[in-house]
């Protein structure tokens, strides 16, 4: 297969799903590792994809552009077991937790499985399907109600007005996007206002986002920074945003160092 025929499929399955990983098109294509990372690398000097660690995305220039549950799923997934596994060690047994939609923080609800004594809030249903289990007794399971967004989150009237009675030690919160100046967004207008009501519900508020968020813009901003009391992301966070990030939210925790020492 010529490199152009390559390229055309590649650039088809990312348009597709919204993103692929390196290891996905090696299978696709017959091809070797470092092949598909130069196609990729072509591609993105070209402005027809976006390269980010292990793999592509679409182009999304778009602040209302949302990408889907399965393409996010596929990206970063080293970087979010490290993230998950920092976040579970913020869980203390006995506590209520808030955990929003999205691909980290179902990561995070994994690890959350080994704490014991929860009573877990989400809009998830993904992870109101991991974390149930009729044979734990010490953890309860709230499931709001809602209209699926594409991320798989249950949003809308019905999810912030069961939300709004409700009060929780920590709310583990996914984004879309990170910025000094807009703070924490999403490019679902409906999602923000329920990802709002996710906040003022919660005691303290744990952000869980890889180096990928950083920069990016949604439509709307669910929280401030400085509203944060902790973000926990990877290890490949430039310095320059590790520095703005440490002196706008309460506590910054680099899930690689966290990772590499309990490890």
């Amino acid at each position: 297969m010529l490199a152009r025929q390559r390229q055309e499929r590649i650039l088809e399955q990312v348009r597709r799903t919204g993103g692929a990983r390196v290891s996905d098109l090696v299978d696709l294509l017959g091809v070797s590792d470092m092949t598909v990372r130069r196609d990729i690398e072509q591609l993105a000097r070209r402005g027809l994809v976006e390269r980010v660690h292990g793999g592509a995305t679409a182009i999304g220039t778009r602040s209302s552009e949302e990408p889907g549950f399965v393409a996010k799923s596929a990206l970063a997934r080293a970087q979010k077991h490290c993230i998950a596994v920092a976040c579970a060690g913020l869980i203390s047994p006995g506590e209520s937790v808030a955990i929003s939609a999205g691909t980290t923080t179902l990561a995070g609800a994994r690890e959350l499985l080994a704490v014991s004594d929860l009573t877990i809030v989400t809009n998830s249903p993904p992870v109101a399907d991991l974390m149930h289990d009729p044979a734990r007794r010490d953890r309860s399971v709230v499931l709001v109600g809602g209209e699926r967004t594409p991320s798989n989150a249950l949003v809308g009237p019905v999810a912030v007005a069961s939300l709004r009675t409700l009060h929780v030690d920590t709310l583990v919160l996914g984004v879309h996007g990170i910025t000094a100046r807009e703070g924490l967004t999403t490019p679902n207008l409906v999602e923000g206002a329920t990802d709002r009501a996710m906040v003022e519900s919660a005691r303290r508020l744990v952000v869980v986002a890889d180096h990928t968020k950083w920069g990016v813009v949604g439509l709307p901003t669910i929280a401030d920074l400085r509203q944060v009391d902790v973000l926990v992301t990877d290890g490949e966070l430039p310095q320059s945003a590790r520095r703005a990030l440490a002196s706008a939210v309460g506590r910054l925790v680099i899930g690689d160092a966290v990772a590499e020492a309990v490890s």
